[in-house]
């Protein structure tokens, strides 16, 4: 018999309540690493963000256009290798009119140069690339609206509205090769909404517009120089610039949410704390009930040190064991059933939604200091116990 097998063999003396106090466990090991996997997915966006790719967006607000003729000027910016160029079409399914996604109207020649981290299959690229009605989509938003190569779809758009609805083509499904990339956008080309008589007739005669424009640079390190030189050079134009590389222009956005995520953030760190409490009240109960098993302990020379490597040995290893059946239902709970769930329905704020390695190691490295911290006191109690009154003690 060893120390460590006497406290495992303390801990079964309850069943039921080993077995509560574990399930007690690996549910607020679930929920935090769910809300812990929330932020992450949330934030890869900027996480995981092309450290060479610089947007150009209207200064005063994003969803304000900027001149087509722009473009021009942001390809003869040194450091710039290739520029493409966006429009937000604010499209929806009539037949999913519930269903959210993004719409753009993208520059067919550049867009998949520039993201070239979205993968699309040479033949059906070349099929985009001649039809004018061709369209784009991420392999999750076809999947969930049940779509597929050489299939017709009509949009609406509230924004671009028109006599009749905006036909399109699949031609073709996009994977992605980055965390940075959602897989569930629908582009279409831009020429076609740019010459919709509808457009133009808004446009009033003035020069067309674009949305907002994406360059890519020839060292990341040039990001930051590119920024500054495009907002300069456009300083003294009607309508100023706000450049920013891609990583700073995706945090942007998610300043807009750092409530949320901050409030999600004090959630996990809750649930931890409650985890504790469990833990400190299931030691604490069990140390009352052996006070007098204790004191024989003492009486035959066992150190204060020992009895409070029993408790101590105890607590770690129901915050262990409960630690790991929390991940080992959070994996397929995450990963397979919320995860896919969300990355279909909501790919363009969780583009990724799966556990992380850093959030298991967190996940296991709190259950067990926790689970000790939590024994702290009753093990003081234990080890401070005198022979004559632990004794005496009724449990």
């Amino acid at each position: 018999m060893t120390l460590v097998s006497l406290a495992a063999k303390n801990v079964l003396r309850n069943k039921f309540r080993a077995v509560l106090t574990v399930m007690g466990v690996a549910v607020a090991v679930l929920t935090f690493m769910m809300l812990r996997t929330i932020i992450s997915a949330w934030t890869s966006g900027a996480d995981y963000a092309a450290k060479d790719r610089v947007v150009t967006r209207n200064k005063i607000t994003f969803v304000m256009p900027l001149p087509k003729r722009y473009v021009d000027q942001v390809k003869a910016t040194p450091h710039v290798k290739t520029v493409t160029y966006s429009n937000w079409f604010g499209g929806k399914d009539p037949k999913h009119d519930r269903e959210f996604f993004a719409a753009f109207a993208v520059d067919h020649t550049t867009y998949f140069v520039v993201y070239d981290d979205m993968d699309v299959p040479k033949d059906q690229m070349d099929v985009f690339q001649h039809d004018p009605q061709g369209a784009i989509v991420g392999d999750l938003l076809a999947k969930k609206m049940g779509w597929k190569v050489g299939d017709k779809v009509t949009l609406t758009s509230g924004i671009f509205a028109r006599e009749g609805d905006w036909e399109f083509h699949i031609d073709g499904i996009y994977t992605s090769k980055s965390k940075a990339i959602d897989r569930s956008s629908f582009m279409f080309r831009w020429d076609y909404l740019a010459n919709d008589p509808n457009v133009q007739r808004r446009q009033q005669g003035q020069d067309a517009n674009v949305g907002w424009i994406v360059s890519r640079v020839d060292n990341p390190k040039a990001s930051a120089e590119v920024s500054v030189a495009l907002d300069k050079a456009f300083a003294d134009q009607e309508i100023q610039t706000e450049s920013q590389d891609e990583h700073a222009f995706n945090a942007s956005f998610l300043a807009s949410f750092s409530a949320v995520l901050s409030a999600i953030d004090i959630i996990s760190v809750v649930i931890l704390a409650i985890m504790a409490l469990i833990l400190g009240n299931t030691i604490a109960m069990g140390v009352r009930e052996r006070t007098n098993e204790y004191g024989v302990l003492r009486a035959i020379g066992f150190t204060g040190g020992h009895l409070a490597g029993f408790v101590l040995g105890e607590s770690a290893l129901l915050a262990g064991v409960g630690g790991a059946v929390g991940i080992a239902i959070a994996y397929p709970f995450i990963n397979l059933g919320m995860g896919k769930w969300l990355e279909e329905n909501m790919g363009n704020f969780f583009p990724n939604f799966s556990v992380e390695p850093n959030v298991t190691t967190s996940a296991i490295i709190a259950s067990l200091v926790l689970g000790v911290g939590a024994a702290a006191i009753p093990a003081y109690r234990a080890s401070t116990l005198k022979v004559v009154d632990a004794l005496r003690r009724v449990a």
